[in-house]
């Protein structure tokens, strides 16, 4: 309805001898302005030395000439915005394609033919799963169902650093302690693993002899010149990917791709020698690139380092330039941190130089901090927040919520899982990017208000009227026609804008746009739910469009909640 509402306006303006470009065109923030708005009026009145007012009248006169189909009525409001008022049977019919296609509802061609690869979540083997690698997860998931609903084929990447300084710190540490059980579940070791690695990191700061052991570990862990510190080694990496896999299972995510910081190094480390004298330069006994030679908001950062060591900027380098010669991607998505976009830039800039075909397949997508509205920073066990443990506290509080429910053990297990994701995703991607996020526990797994249970619970209660009507023998109907006193809800009036939003989310690269679209649509449902006697069979035909109508809103809910990574779950 958008493109034919655009191509109609366009024609009545070059009917009244004006060429337009690109037609903006809005949803009013009152549903009961209309459905769609257009300011276009005031956008050439002053180019042509016009009221906007007497324009807008003009152009609906011409637009009234030959009136879209799909379109009830016309008017203007204030000085000169056109309003679309939408009709009933444009949205009797907006819900037959919506059951029809149901599982493919809202999805587009934007990206159709291309492929995609979204890095994303990036954990250290040997230090804990942070709260900002939930964040890149849950952001990176999304950007990745988001890219295939558009019809792209996507390739899911893990960069990972299996070297550098935060594994002395925690070998150095297991050197001294041990193992530890090692009959406990990878989960329970990579823990363990974890501590050693705090451990590690309090003493490399506060003692010069520590700090001296651990810079040796380092500079063995990459020459694999010690028989121990190698076995610890393999060991260490080995129980925290598989404690990894754990949580990224929970989560919904299943990478094609691991890259790892040990493979990427030599790659880098060689590309960036070879581009000594042209790209980089020697400085100090350093490799540098000096980027504000290129940009002037950029700025010079060490490639190898005087003792030879190649940082982060050269694996990046080794991983981007693998990226593209092994999966050759049209477009490289990469979410991490904030606080590494300057980083990044530079990197980029040196990538350019050296491959500057890769310059326009490179997004970096970048996310805030998280933060606690309770101001605390530690977990029900006194802990030190992890990514992990905020899953498990989360968990822990949705069963308390449903403590007295008639649910099975599994059935609770699941469940505390579904939503405890659902909380946590929510709350990260309904926030647009960049952007701190403050995090209410409590508020986060209410199944009131503006929560991901919310959206999942009003979901679940959908399905339940479809289920009663089922018991009871009553079944939507695509082709029914509700009374003719039927007054359009706020619910048909957002439903079919489902399309729309995934097609801005799409080319925003934006997740929460899909979160905002669901809350708002969620309470449109409830709204209903509240003021209408669904399954009142005085009037059948009505009775069935109004079923048709919770068929539509489940299936675009289901696929929305699918795009921000949330399952549906099957009770609450």
């Amino acid at each position: 309805m958008k493109d034919i509402l655009q191509n109609a306006i366009q024609k009545a303006l070059k009917n009244l001898g004006i060429e337009a470009g690109i037609i903006s065109l809005e949803h009013p923030l009152e549903l009961s302005h209309g459905d769609y708005s257009t300011n276009v009026s005031l956008a050439y009145a002053k180019q042509l030395g016009t009221n906007p007012r007497a324009l807008a009248e003009n152009i609906v006169a011409e637009l009234l000439k030959n009136k879209p189909n799909g379109i009830e009525a016309i008017d203007i409001a204030g000085p000169g915005f056109i309003n679309f008022h939408l009709s009933k049977d444009f949205f009797a019919e907006s819900l037959k394609d919506v059951v029809k296609d149901e599982k493919k509802w809202g999805s587009n061609a934007l990206s159709g033919g291309k492929k995609v690869m979204v890095e994303y979540t990036d954990p250290n083997p040997f230090k804990p799963f942070h709260i900002g690698h939930l964040m890149t997860n849950a952001i990176g998931e999304s950007t990745a169902r988001i890219f295939e609903y558009s019809g792209a084929s996507v390739v899911r990447a893990n960069y990972q650093g299996d070297v550098g300084l935060h594994v002395a710190k925690s070998i150095w540490m297991l050197l001294k302690k041990g193992k530890g059980d090692t009959t406990l579940s990878p989960e329970t070791q990579a823990l363990y693993i974890g501590a050693c690695y705090t451990e590690g990191s309090t003493a490399y700061e506060e003692d010069a002899a520590a700090k001296a052991e651990i810079d040796a570990i380092n500079k063995k862990i990459y020459e694999k010149s010690d028989a121990e510190i190698n076995a610890l080694y393999d060991w260490g990496r080995a129980v925290t990917l598989e404690a990894f896999e754990t949580i990224y299972k929970t989560l919904g995510t299943k990478f094609n791709c691991y890259f790892f910081e040990s493979v990427m190094a030599p790659i880098g480390e060689k590309i960036v020698k070879e581009n000594t004298g042209t790209v980089f330069e020697e400085s100090e006994g350093a490799v540098v690139f000096k980027a504000e030679k290129y940009n002037p908001k950029l700025h010079t950062r060490v490639f190898i380092t005087k003792q030879g060591l190649p940082t982060y900027e050269t694996k990046e380098i080794g991983l981007t330039i693998t990226k593209f010669t092994q999966e050759n991607p049209d477009t490289s998505v990469v979410i991490t941190a904030i606080e590494q976009g300057p980083y990044m830039e530079v990197v980029q800039k040196a990538l350019s130089l050296i491959h500057p075909d890769y310059e326009s397949r490179m997004k970096h997508l970048t996310h805030g901090m998280m933060r606690f509205a309770s101001g605390k920073m530690s977990s029900r066990k006194g802990n030190v927040i992890t990514g992990e443990s905020l899953l498990n506290d989360t968990k822990d509080m949705v069963r308390e919520k449903i403590a007295g429910r008639d649910f099975s053990e599994s059935e609770k297990e699941k469940l505390a899982a579904q939503v405890a994701v659902a909380a946590i995703k929510y709350t990260i991607l309904k926030q647009a990017l960049g952007g701190n996020i403050i995090y209410d526990e409590e508020k986060s797994v209410s199944f009131e208000g503006d929560s991901g249970p919310y959206l999942q619970y009003a979901t679940v209660r959908a399905h339940s009227i479809l289920e009663k009507a089922r018991e009871q023998g009553i079944a939507f109907d695509t082709d029914a026609q509700p009374k003719e006193d039927w007054q359009t809800t706020n619910l048909e009036k957002i439903l079919y804008r489902f399309p729309e939003i995934v097609a801005r989310s799409y080319e925003a690269l934006e997740p929460h746009h899909i979160a905002v679209f669901l809350t708002e649509l969620a309470s449109a449902f409830n709204s209903f739910y509240a003021q209408e006697q669904i399954l009142d069979m005085s009037d059948p035909n009505t009775t069935m469009y109004k079923l048709t109508l919770v068929k539509a809103f489940i299936a675009t809910m289901t696929n929305g909640l699918h795009l921000l990574g949330i399952e549906v779950p099957e009770k609450m």
